[in-house]
């Protein structure tokens, strides 16, 4: 496949759920041969999950979150209880630069197709495990849940309004941060390897991938000993800092009304002193209360309502304009209408995909946040349906004879 910084890498791709596939997604948006490994007898759990076009589950092809997070790749099956898919499993990581998975330490292991096998099939290969917590210490055994890793890493502690319990993030953001980490961890694998020549094993956990993108909470234990009060959307250097209601949008969305909000960051005081002329009441730029930072945390609540009273009788879009226009950092907390349909930024760069699917046909996906002078790269196809490349696969990559092919099909091996 031509075509982006990694074409002619071949990746080997037995991960699943959400975590691996992000770190493979990466490697396919650079051009990467990806080739994941699947099964319809123990299918991944994201295509049994919504969104479904429609509405209505239809089938392992049809789900939203699968298609979103395998977009340029191929699926091979394979039913490794059956006689034979182990073998074209070990054919296929001959021809691969990299093999990737996400499972609990020691499962590849266990299907004869832990590292020091697979250095015997090929001396320089790199391969990546993604697991929960790592190949060492006593949670390495452990399935890691990303609605589980929020709290883990710490991220939990700090979300929470002002004297409450501690709050889940809204997803499950250890999952696509430790594809991040995956997908650079594996750059830097195969640059080592060009200037080498050796392959290598990594080690990741997603647990310290997520706990290193929140150094504030460790370090202010570390250092001082205390631990980061919850505060909701404020800000302990600025104020007002948080999001403010509008009016609700206009029109409903399947018979919903649809909260709307802006979000303000107010830095300094010359920029409070912007922002409350932008609203109508420059006096409050000079008003004791307010005029200073350490006045405005102390009458924050205040402060919030009187915002408020302005940002209901405005549309989120208006709101945010009048802001900037007024040199105060602001935006719409945006939905997913907007950010779909309305944002004529993201229309600009071209940055949603629209592309043919066999199952559910051509629907729009996020695509690829980047872009590559040299090496221009686009998102290639859509997600592939369950074993939509096996033969392909078999007979162009490993080059199997038709009769292999089918005695494989026939064995079971190849569902």
């Amino acid at each position: 496949m031509a075509g982006g910084p990694l074409s002619g890498i071949r990746i080997a791709d037995f991960t699943w759920v959400w975590a691996g596939p992000y770190c493979t997604l990466q490697l396919a948006h650079m051009g990467a041969d990806v080739i994941r490994i699947e099964t319809a007898t123990r299918p991944c759990v994201t295509r049994m999950l919504p969104p479904w076009p429609g509405g209505k589950p239809a089938g392992l092809d049809s789900s939203g979150y699968y298609n979103q997070y395998n977009q340029g790749k191929r699926s091979l099956a394979l039913n490794f209880s059956q006689p034979g898919a182990l073998e074209v499993a070990r054919a296929l990581i001959a021809k691969s630069d990299v093999v990737t998975n996400n499972f609990a330490h020691g499962v590849m292991d266990r299907l004869g197709l832990g590292y020091e096998e697979l250095r015997k099939i090929k001396s320089d290969i790199i391969m990546i495990s993604l697991s929960g917590y790592g190949d060492t210490g006593p949670y390495r055994d452990y399935v890691a849940y990303g609605p589980a890793q929020v709290p883990l890493c710490g991220l939990s502690s700090l979300t929470g309004y002002i004297g409450g319990p501690p709050m889940h993030a809204g997803y499950s953001y250890a999952d696509p941060n430790a594809g991040v980490h995956g997908a650079f961890a594996v750059l830097a694998a195969l640059y080592h390897r060009e200037l080498t020549g050796e392959g290598q094993y990594m080690d990741m956990s997603q647990w310290e991938c997520a706990m290193a993108v929140l150094p504030e909470g460790i370090m202010e234990y570390t250092m001082n000993g205390t631990e980061p009060q919850r505060i909701g959307n404020r800000d302990p250097w600025m104020a007002p800092h948080g999001i403010f209601r509008c009016k609700d949008r206009a029109e409903k969305v399947l018979g919903f009304t649809i909260d709307q909000f802006v979000a303000v960051a107010v830095s300094d005081d010359a920029a409070w002193q912007r922002m409350a002329a932008a609203i109508g009441r420059p006096e409050l730029a000079h008003d004791p209360k307010f005029a200073a930072l350490a006045a405005r945390k102390s009458n924050e609540d205040e402060l919030e309502s009187i915002i408020e009273s302005w940002s209901i009788g405005q549309n989120a879009p208006q709101a945010a304009g009048i802001l900037q226009n007024a040199g105060v950092a602001a935006f719409v907390v945006a939905d997913n209408k907007y950010l779909s349909e309305e944002d004529q930024h993201l229309k600009d760069r071209g940055y949603f995909v629209n592309l043919p699917h066999p199952v559910v046909g051509t629907r729009q996906h996020c695509g690829i946040p980047w872009k590559m002078s040299a090496t221009p790269i686009a998102v290639r196809s859509a997600a592939p349906t369950l074993g939509q490349h096996t033969h392909e696969i078999l007979s162009q990559v490993l080059g199997l004879p038709e009769a292999e092919i089918a005695r494989l099909r026939e064995s079971g091996a190849l569902e």
